[in-house]
């Protein structure tokens, strides 16, 4: 892998990412929760922080951005339809831009739901695909802006991306939502291996994410809304896609 990936554990279940191109040094930061953690990763690499790469408008994913651009002078690039609402922009980002990160390349997907202005950012070279709060691990962020037909849209592009891709999502939800998949799909082989998977790692105090795409489109109950094994336990056979996706969205927000 051209793109050297680190995972930082911020807030109180928050993830934002670091990747360095091997040819040039580039440094570029996904997301920007908490500064500490992230300078404390920098500087025990040695690394200068280049580019800061912003998902959605969430303080939660921005309010580290002030205190990092002053530490390190980095340029600051986040959505064109956010921009009233994001940390002034070095760049303003739309769906298909390539983005150069060093001698990568990097394209930007709309994925809007979560919120409207949500990003996505894609680096098919190297395999990643940064996803915060629209398609998470196990699950999707709640639908504060956006409808569950835009929701399924968007989780629908990321789902079509190769199923070796490492998704790179915003929070660690993945106890509870991996409860919720398996109260839709109490006989899926894949969900209880993913499961005891989790629960090995948890052991072991390794963090859970990235996630690979072929794992989420097995066991994560947003993408399967599809299936018709999934429209019939919910008794849902006729339904469009969507619809069976707003219902599975609407079950997570009350379980």
């Amino acid at each position: 892998m051209a793109l050297e990936l680190v995972t930082i554990p911020c807030l109180s279940d928050n993830f934002a990412f670091l990747i360095r191109e091997a040819e040039t040094g580039t440094v570029a930061l996904i997301d920007a929760p908490e500064a500490a953690p992230i300078l404390a990763a920098l500087a025990e690499r040695d690394w200068q922080l280049d580019l800061i790469l912003l998902t959605h408008h969430h303080d939660d994913h921005i309010q580290a951005v002030p205190e990092l651009r002053a530490a390190t002078g980095a340029k600051v690039w986040g959505g064109a339809a956010d921009a009233h609402r994001l940390p002034a922009l070095d760049r303003a980002l739309s769906e298909g831009d390539s983005l150069p990160i060093g001698a990568e390349s990097c394209t930007v997907i709309d994925v809007p739901g979560h919120t409207i202005g949500h990003l996505a950012f894609h680096f098919p070279d190297a395999g990643l695909a940064f996803t915060a709060d629209s398609l998470m691990a196990a699950g999707c962020g709640r639908l504060f802006e956006g409808s569950p037909a835009q929701m399924w849209q968007s989780l629908s592009k990321l789902a079509a991306l190769p199923p070796e891709t490492l998704i790179c999502s915003g929070h660690d939800y993945l106890n509870g939502n991996l409860r919720f998949a398996l109260a839709l799909e109490p006989d899926n082989p894949a969900l209880k291996c993913r499961i005891e998977a989790l629960e090995s790692l948890r052991r072991e105090g390794q963090l859970p994410m990235p996630s690979r795409l072929s794992d989420e489109l097995a066991t994560n109950p947003f993408l399967r809304a599809a299936l018709p094994a999934m429209k019939a336990s919910l008794g849902m056979e006729s339904a469009s896609d969507a619809e069976v996706f707003a219902e599975i969205r609407s079950r997570k927000d009350r379980f």
